[in-house]
């Protein structure tokens, strides 16, 4: 696993000056399927249920401010919805969740209880030492996980040295997380500024890890 430097763009400073973010990055030992996970996942949602409807969703701070952040850089949230709303959404309409594999599935866990779109990337599939958040140009080639070819004009994306990996709707194909994965980077990103919920949201997902992932947690990489 390489050495990951994580760097915000000047061009999303200027238009998105409150971003905060922090990165997860461990080794892991991922799973089709964790029994104990989903039962934990279906009792979350269950409570969260309880406690929000799909109005709620305008009165989240990490939602909207994800959606402010889409429009400052050029993109429509609700045609390309982020991800963390994609999930609470859906959570919030009565329907099931995917069910991809161990580590993705604890990841859209922690975006819903915290509403921030949450990367997740195999980091040995990553090109380079350096991760740059930037804004996506026309004809930029993309191809969104289970999504195609996808149009990141005017999205946040994160960069390799190579191109793109991942944008707040959909992660690259390229460095998806698979069963054979061993070594996660995940990144939250705070377009709300919160840093100290950021933070809480990267530590829920190293207790995930440590519960589900065969993992110590790893560290955290503020940004």
């Amino acid at each position: 696993m390489n050495n990951i430097n994580i760097f915000v763009s000047e061009e999303i400073r200027q238009r998105c000056p409150e971003f905060v973010g922090a990165a997860v990055v461990a080794a892991v030992q991922n799973s089709e399927y964790s029994d104990e996970l989903w039962k934990e996942i279906e009792a979350f949602i269950a409570d969260y249920r309880q406690r929000y409807t799909v109005d709620s969703i305008k009165e989240m701070p990490s939602i909207e401010a994800t959606r402010t952040a889409y429009r400052r850089c050029g993109k429509d949230p609700s045609r390309y919805r982020p991800s963390g709303e994609a999930l609470v959404r859906r959570t919030l309409k009565g329907n099931d969740l995917y069910r991809v594999n161990t580590v993705v599935d604890l990841i859209n866990l922690a975006s819903i209880a915290y509403g921030y779109s949450i990367g997740g990337f195999d980091a040995d599939k990553i090109e380079g030492e350096t991760l740059c958040l930037g804004i996506g140009r026309e004809g930029d080639p993309y191809e969104g996980i289970g999504r195609g070819v996808l149009n990141i004009a005017g999205l946040p994306v994160y960069r390799d040295a190579i191109g793109g990996i991942g944008t707040p709707t959909s992660d690259h194909e390229r460095t998806k997380l698979t069963l054979e994965t061993t070594h996660l980077l995940s990144i939250v990103n705070g377009y709300d500024g919160n840093r100290e919920n950021v933070m809480a949201c990267a530590e829920f997902i190293q207790a995930l890890l440590r519960k589900y992932a065969g993992s110590d947690g790893g560290q955290i990489i503020n940004f």
